[in-house]
């Protein structure tokens, strides 16, 4: 029998493997010259070749994806906790975060570089500014579904307002929290090459893409999409890693093996207190 984690391996494996087959594909159908779209193994012999140059893209542009991503799940959570317990504050901040996500995001970048000007706190705010919403929405969306037989419980065993925040509602914002993450993760990454384009000083995958293009060398344009297609998609795997570890009941409805079998050789509560046991002629000794 295959262990589930190997065939998921397996399948992701698959999956990469199928997207350059098309890539491939796509070329000799189309008859597309190289120029216009390389082949897949044009794209990464440019990383391989030009690694030591672009790991210190890939890293600078991975340090923006993480820091303006943290910076706007964290400004986003804190919303979404306030929105969701203040109906003032919901009804005053609700209208105001759907407009600016009405705005352009490369709009936002010049008056951001006015302001700021060029270095890493443009960047930061782009990407936040990306990031946020959607974990806005999640938690208002977890702590509009609470369970009110929980709430009703809590109430009536009379807990306080904030013990019962912490108890009955917070948990409820957990699973609807990490889908608003996983989004943000893939969108962060798009945040900061668009602030690389418009309110950087510093290169990065962004600014190499750009350059790379005006040269009009495809390969290395097509590296450079590699590797920020990485940065995402790896930031998606992290955030779903930390998901499962968090929300075991989501994946399992049991404990896992090593959890059982720790449990089957614990001794029992009444000989870890050194109850009496009852002998074989029903006294107990």
């Amino acid at each position: 029998m295959k262990h589930p984690a190997f065939a998921r391996l397996a399948r992701a494996v698959l999956a990469v493997v199928l997207i350059f087959v098309v890539w491939h594909a796509v070329i000799l159908v189309f008859g597309l010259k190289p120029y216009v779209m390389p082949p897949p193994q044009a794209a990464i012999g440019v990383i391989v070749s030009q690694w030591g140059h672009l790991r210190a893209l890939a890293w600078q542009t991975l340090v923006e994806t993480a820091d303006g991503y943290v910076l706007g799940a964290a400004i986003g959570f804190i919303l979404g906790i306030l929105m969701g317990q203040m109906r003032l504050v919901r009804e005053v901040l609700y209208p105001i975060l759907i407009t600016s996500q009405a705005v352009p995001i490369v709009a936002i970048a010049a008056p951001l570089v006015i302001i700021f000007g060029f270095g890493l706190l443009p960047k930061l705010i782009i990407v936040a500014w990306i990031v946020f919403f959607p974990v806005v929405v999640s938690v208002l969306d977890g702590l509009a579904h609470v369970d009110a037989d929980l709430a009703n419980l809590a109430r009536m065993m009379g807990a306080k307002p904030w013990r019962a925040f912490l108890v009955v509602r917070l948990p409820a914002t957990i699973s609807p929290l990490f889908s608003g993450l996983k989004i943000g993760a893939t969108y962060a990454v798009t945040g900061a090459v668009i602030g690389e384009w418009t309110a950087s000083s510093s290169v990065g995958l962004g600014t190499y893409l750009l350059s790379a293009n005006a040269r009009l060398n495809t390969a290395g344009v097509y590296g450079a999409m590699l590797l920020l297609t990485v940065i995402g998609v790896g930031s998606f795997l992290l955030v779903q890693g930390v998901e499962l570890l968090l929300t075991p009941w989501r994946s399992r409805s049991t404990a896992p093996r090593w959890l059982r079998r720790r449990r089957a050789v614990a001794p029992a509560p009444a000989e870890r207190l050194g109850s009496p046991k009852p002998d074989l002629h029903g006294g107990m000794r």
